[in-house]
């Protein structure tokens, strides 16, 4: 059974403003991963292609 009673406001301040600060956190460690998955697959990529196709030869005289 579930209790439903009214909490205070600071009560509820409190929560709301700690699960908006959960939320940020999580979203930023979840940023840094995908940046480290994205650089892990263009690494991979880099090291995998003909180095002809990555700086193709005269690129400087472009």
């Amino acid at each position: 059974m579930v209790q439903t009673r009214i909490k205070p406001h600071d009560q509820q301040v409190a929560e709301r403003e700690r699960r908006a600060e959960q939320t940020r956190v999580f979203r930023r460690n979840q940023m840094f991963g995908l940046l480290i998955i994205a650089a892990a697959i263009f690494t991979y990529w880099l090291i995998r292609t003909k180095p002809g196709w990555i700086l193709p030869a005269g690129w400087w005289r472009f």
